[in-house]
């Protein structure tokens, strides 16, 4: 059972009236006033911003070659292709990001180069591949006289892999938005939004919306060849882009707007006219029409993603999604819709055991939950150990030794065309966006078992950082803070558990890690309803950074409560509860209905409650409806008021407050945080000290005030930061001069401790650096004897720099609501 849940609901700002006005224009039914708070509090303060945020037709897109040099480049080679007629693969990814991104050059590039012939593609398989490129892949690739490969949501940090490719004589443009590699990899053209800066409006783009930019320049480039209009592939970037969870800001949003319009479009056609006629049979198959991102997020995506997660090979997806053969689009269909299936019952069965096993752990010593189990498919084991982390509030890790290889050994299958791929099966969801490969674990292991897993976090803890710390004892892993795969030996588990363990409990200190729900409004029953659900429409779609809207709705009560077992789609096996009810409370003398996926009505508490609901309209029954998210007996319901600083969040406020005219509120009592952090240590710090100093004035505590001030950085690149470093060193060994510890990082723009790093690196080029007095003075003594130390040296150094500045980005964007939440925990 769940623990005790922790509710929070964010902090209401009331806007301006004038920007409750502006916002009521675009919901003339209602007020306005639930819309405008949202949108005021998640960052859209003016009226270009609201204008371009709500109506996409006056938003103004950035061009394909904002990409600069790098797209310049990968048309001259694409357009080098269509001159000399050479043969092109797409290599994709099978997640549903991967698989839409396949598919949007297999359309797109499909208009410059004959499909089957001059063009094809290739997908992974996630049960015996990884993600991205390998080598025997591409031996078959050449084997078939392929001279240039188009990657599409991988391939950036395949080095090794494309200095393969071209010993064969094969070019490889990449296109993609994951892990940047440390320095550009030989290839005709990277297309990346990761080099773009932070604010920039490309720089969210998925893997999906980086190919179409591709495809969008080749018919910019070449305008009169393509023989249906460019607008066409809009439909799968929306599904891409919504599936993969990215943040939809910038031209993610406008992109994501455009592609769900067309979506609806043409599924309002009859099935013989649509242009997808595989995306329309997947929608009736989940009783969806098109016209919402949960649509997709609840719909297509989970379908497309489950053939991977199932049967590995996802190739046929990409004909499901670009077939213009009714019949075979929706044979296609069911094949995925059978996937899915069967992927709830392996996910409901896994969860099952999970639960069980989670009854023999003492959760009050438990930090980081590992569980492993021989019998678990690895496919479903992300899935579990999201909801698991969110039911108990830890991070989870699930482990499998199902089908586990040997240690070292990369399966691979060969590269196909569309018909060789077309009788095969796949999901994935970037689990792995990068890897790290343990060198310690040589070829001589190869007789021992690897264990595959998923780890999930939650409660804002860092779970890159976590499992990196671990790396000495893994084979391999990659993620982000939120997410991670990762393999190991059977054997590391045990250890691995106490040490991943140790770790976060020394790192949380006397914190409890508690589940947690956030609430974004307080409505009643009476404001549920189509009024409030247009009104709320106006921030879809919604995605990260721009959370479907959470609603508290305070003493109410539920009645005619029922469930029923919720089948598969051919009738046959019970996959899921769900209970549905009607919703009360002193507000109105009319009932609202809702559901509860997942439960029994008998676990509805009886007489007066709280709940947490998102708002929705069921296209299947036509009515609007409540989705409920958690719920608990009001004697229980007091949300958290403990005495904590009040936390104003002026970040990047400086060149807001100049170039709108506005005043940011400073704090009355209390710090001003201007450093950008690069770990919760240094801001737990901060909010002690705010802490210490209201309680030692008189009482006034809840008048104490924290203010996080500080800006995104402006990162230069870790090479150029080397650069400078050695070349101030060189210039106070020449000038005999001294300098600050202080002035250095200022100067060079680094955390104290990574400037430890970059000074002993500078030892072993020979420089000599001694303190004098408070400062540093450095010289210089070539030493040639030193060089292999050196190198090693400066990668460490280098890597310390990613580290620091990947943790500045992660905190000059992470929600105030997250900083409140670890404030609360630390508090307690």
């Amino acid at each position: 059972m769940p623990e005790q849940q922790q509710w929070t609901i964010t902090a209401t700002e009331q806007p301006p009236e004038w920007f409750i006005q502006a916002v009521k224009q675009y919901t003339p039914a209602s007020s306005g006033l639930y819309a405008a708070q949202l949108l005021w509090q998640r960052g859209i303060k003016d009226r270009q911003q609201l204008t371009a945020f709500i109506n996409y037709k006056v938003y103004q897109p950035a061009s394909p070659f904002e990409f600069g040099q790098e797209m310049h480049l990968a048309i001259a080679r694409l357009q080098q292709a269509y001159n000399t007629k050479e043969k092109i693969a797409i290599w994709g990814d099978f997640d549903a990001d991967g698989i839409t991104a396949t598919s949007v050059l297999w359309d797109g590039l499909g208009q410059f180069f004959a499909q089957n012939t001059q063009l094809v593609y290739y997908i992974p398989n996630r049960l015996k591949e990884s993600h991205g490129l390998n080598n025997q892949g591409i031996d078959n690739l050449a084997k078939q006289g392929c001279k240039l490969i188009v990657t599409c949501d991988t391939g950036s940090t395949n080095v090794e892999e494309i200095i393969y490719a071209k010993q064969l004589g094969i070019d490889v443009i990449v296109t993609d938005h994951h892990t940047l590699p440390a320095e550009r990899p030989p290839v005709a053209a990277i297309i990346n939004p990761r080099y773009f800066p932070k604010e920039h409006q490309l720089f969210n783009l998925s893997g999906v919306a980086v190919a179409y930019k591709l495809v969008e320049a080749l018919y910019q480039s070449l305008p009169n060849v393509a023989k249906y209009p460019l607008e066409d592939l809009l439909d799968l970037v929306a599904v891409g882009l919504i599936a993969d969870l990215v943040q939809l800001s910038g031209d993610c949003r406008y992109l994501a707007q455009m592609g769900i319009q067309r979506l609806q479009e043409d599924f309002k056609q009859p099935a013989v006219a649509r242009r997808r006629p595989g995306v329309g049979r997947l929608l009736e198959l989940c009783q969806k029409s098109g016209d919402r991102p949960t649509d997709i997020s609840f719909g297509l995506g989970p379908r497309i993603n489950a053939v991977s997660r199932i049967q590995g090979d996802a190739s046929f997806c990409v004909e499901l999604l670009t077939s213009r053969d009714v019949k075979r689009c929706n044979e296609l269909a069911e094949v995925t819709e059978l996937a899915n299936a069967r992927r709830k019952s392996l996910q409901k069965d896994v969860q099952t055991q999970v639960a069980q096993k989670l009854t023999q752990l003492d959760l009050s010593t438990t930090s980081v939950i590992v569980l492993e189990d021989a019998q678990w498919p690895a496919g479903v084991l992300g899935l579990v150990a999201g909801q698991i982390a969110q039911e108990t509030g830890r991070p989870t890790i699930l482990l499998s030794t199902e089908g586990a290889g040997e240690a070292g050994e990369q399966g691979s299958r060969g590269a196909g065309s569309r018909e060789q791929g077309a009788g095969g099966a796949g999901e994935a969801g970037g689990e792995i966006t990068s890897l790290s490969s343990n060198s310690e674990l040589s070829t001589q292991n190869s007789a021992l078992v690897l264990a595959r897993g998923s780890a999930r976090s939650v409660n804002s803890v860092d779970l890159y950082q976590l499992v990196k710390e671990q790396a000495h004892l893994l084979h391999r892993f990659g993620g982000h803070p939120f997410a991670a795969g990762l393999s190991l030996l059977v054997e590391n588990i045990p250890l691995f558990t106490a040490a991943i363990n140790q770790q976060l409990r020394q790192s949380l200190g006397s914190t409890t890690l508690t589940p947690t729900v956030q609430a974004d409004l307080t409505v009643t029953v009476a404001d549920l309803g189509k009024e409030l659900f247009l009104e709320l429409k106006l921030l879809e779609p919604c995605g990260m950074g721009n959370p479907v809207p959470k609603l508290l709705i305070q003493n109410c009560w539920f009645e005619n409560s029922w469930h029923r077992n919720q089948q598969d789609w051919q009738g046959k096996k019970v996959q899921y509860i769900k209970a549905e009810f009607d919703i009360r409370d002193d507000s109105s003398r009319s009932a609202f209905p809702g559901l509860w996926w997942g439960h029994y009505k008998d676990e509805l508490p009886i007489g007066r409650c709280d709940c947490i609901a998102e708002l929705d309209y069921n296209t299947f029954k036509k009515r609007y409806e409540i989705r409920l998210i958690a719920v608990r007996s009001s004697a229980n319901s007091a949300l958290n008021t403990q005495h904590l600083p009040l936390i104003l969040d002026l970040r990047n406020q400086e060149h807001s407050a100049t170039q709108h005219g506005l005043n940011a509120p400073l704090p009355l009592t209390g710090l001003i945080i201007e450093d950008c952090p690069t770990n919760w240590d240094d801001l737990r710090m901060w909010l002690r000290r705010c802490l210490a100093i209201s309680r030692s004035t008189s009482g006034l505590e809840n008048q104490q005030q924290l203010a996080i001030a500080w800006s995104k950085p402006n990162h230069q690149p870790p090479n150029q930061i080397w650069l400078t470093l050695v070349g101030i060193a060189k210039y106070l060994s020449r000038t005999n001069q001294v300098v600050t510890r202080r002035q250095l990082l200022e100067k060079i723009g680094i955390s104290d401790q990574t400037l430890l790093v970059g000074i002993k690196a500078l030892k072993y080029l020979g420089f000599t650096v001694q303190r004098q007095d408070r400062s540093l003075q450095i010289s210089w003594n070539p030493n040639d004897s030193a060089e292999n130390l050196a190198d090693e040296a400066v990668a460490r150094f280098l890597a310390a720099v990613r580290e620091e500045q990947f943790q500045q980005q992660y905190f000059a964007e992470v929600p105030l609501s997250t900083i409140v939440a670890i404030a609360s925990y630390d508090n307690k």
